[in-house]
């Protein structure tokens, strides 16, 4: 029985009976290594060094600014009183919550055998480091003296006279982020193995082969290998599960530990973890549709995975939704004038704006996911995908600046307005992001290519089960 799909490169068409192939076309396991290998092996193409030239301009920009911010301090940020969190806070939960999509593919999604997970967590994995990297600039930069941010460590120091305070959650962020960032780069790391050491076998330049080899750890390929392999991967996927839920959460307490209207509430955890999750996917789904198109993975990276992705995103955006009307509704049942006035300031207020955005963005164009045409349409799900991240923005822009901008005293409350700094390093931030995924598309697998081939091999068992049942018929 032939793999190849009747619609072509449609393979979102429902089969009773019958799973649909998750690797198109008649693709044997060679065919994998070269459309895989060959993303790295081959010249750049226009549209990559065009991206790689804008994204690493930004990041240099983002440099300068940084160096601008410490020389002159951080009054050149728009943080005024009583906005004393501006952008930085802002910047550093958008970026936290990118990071969630991968961990969740690429550790949930492997727990619990979802097969489609295979041609999307590469890239997916590689984002959540790229993404953590971003947030955990903005905290090391927002703290006034940068040269100091050593002192959130816990270390024991005769000079240094005073300790972190272990009841703030900001300190909690500290270990939940680096925590996160640690596994995350172990779990990619560990599942790159056989891969790089396809690269190594493959390179015909001396200085990438010693690079690769050094990186595959002697990968050699055989049943033990493959043995411990599987038992570790496994291992990291079971400790980086629960991080998909605690690290969000934990980034939630900065807000739900106060006491400030508009924050103090339980239901912040669950909240930002959905959120997390669908901001993550948008992103993946923003970048990896390009991506597939400019490498050549149409095959490897389908729709049914761009279909799967949609239907996630559709749910944490009702999830969203749902929860932006709690909040309104727990503000009205409580009876706390201080929580009414809050919510009803974000809505018609002077950052009306700004939340009617958000609730356009992350709740109405999701729903467009409920008709399929929307969720098998490439360069529609991009332009949701776009409006999916860019209302995330704004959701923690609304909960940042609305809130701290009037508070319980009329005579201190102010308009908040980001200055150039502010901007700058938004979009520089973009640029870091950007250009690290870029460089990882060019120097590392952006596909595991022994779990595609595996899912291949199983896929060609069932066909082949397939047509054995028929034949009895």
């Amino acid at each position: 029985m032939s793999l190849a799909i009747p619609n072509g490169l449609d393979n979102s068409v429902e089969r009773p009976g019958e799973r649909a192939p998750l690797v198109l076309g008649d693709t044997t396991f060679h065919d994998i290594t070269e459309t895989v290998c060959q993303v790295a092996e081959r010249k750049p193409n226009k549209a990559w060094v065009i991206g790689f030239l804008i994204s690493f301009a930004l990041l240099q920009w983002f440099g300068i600014c940084i160096l601008y911010l410490l020389y002159t301090g951080v009054g050149v940020w728009g943080n005024r009183s009583p906005v004393f969190w501006g952008w930085p806070i802002v910047n550093f939960v958008f970026w936290v919550g990118i990071g969630h999509a991968g961990t969740l593919i690429s550790a949930i999604l492997y727990l619990f055998r979802q097969d489609w997970r295979t041609g999307i967590n590469r890239a997916a994995e590689a984002m959540t480091i790229f993404a953590v990297v971003c947030a955990g600039t903005f905290p090391g930069i927002h703290v006034g003296r940068a040269w100091l941010a050593f002192w959130l460590a816990p270390y024991p120091s005769l000079n240094l006279w005073m300790w972190p305070q272990f009841r703030s959650p900001l300190l909690w962020d500290v270990f939940a982020v680096s925590t996160y960032g640690t596994v995350s780069l172990l779990f990619w790391y560990m599942g790159m193995v056989p891969d790089l050491a396809t690269f190594r076998d493959r390179s015909k330049n001396k200085w990438r082969r010693m690079a690769y080899g050094f990186l595959s750890l002697g990968w050699s390929g055989s049943s033990r290998h493959w043995m411990r392999y599987e038992k570790a991967y496994a291992l990291l996927a079971a400790f980086a599960a629960p991080l998909v839920l605690s690290v969000h959460t934990i980034v939630s307490f900065d807000f739900a530990v106060s006491q400030v209207p508009g924050w103090h509430t339980t239901i912040f955890p669950p909240y930002f973890v959905a959120g997390a999750i669908f901001s993550g996917f948008a992103m993946v789904l923003t970048l990896m549709i390009p991506a597939r198109t400019m490498l050549g993975l149409e095959k490897l990276i389908t729709i049914r995975h761009l279909d799967n992705m949609c239907k996630i995103i559709l749910a944490t955006g009702s999830i969203v939704g749902l929860a932006y009307g709690t909040e309104f509704f727990i503000a009205w049942y409580g009876q706390v004038p201080e929580e009414k006035f809050a919510f009803l300031n974000r809505a018609f207020g002077p950052y009306w704006w700004a939340y009617w955005t958000m609730v356009s963005c992350n709740v109405i164009s999701p729903q467009l996911f409920w008709f399929k045409k929307f969720r098998t349409t490439p360069w529609i799900i991009v332009i949701i995908s776009i409006f999916v991240n860019i209302g995330m923005w704004f959701e923690r822009f609304v909960i940042v600046i609305s809130s701290l901008s009037r508070d319980y005293l009329p005579s201190a409350w102010a308009y908040f307005s980001p200055t150039w700094v502010d901007w700058s390093m938004l979009i520089g931030s973009f640029g870091l992001f950007f250009t690290l995924f870029l460089l990882f598309c060019r120097l590392m697998p952006v596909i595991n290519m022994a779990e595609v081939k595996w899912t291949l091999a199983k896929q060609h068992h069932m066909s082949h089960e397939n047509t054995s049942q028929a034949d009895e018929h």
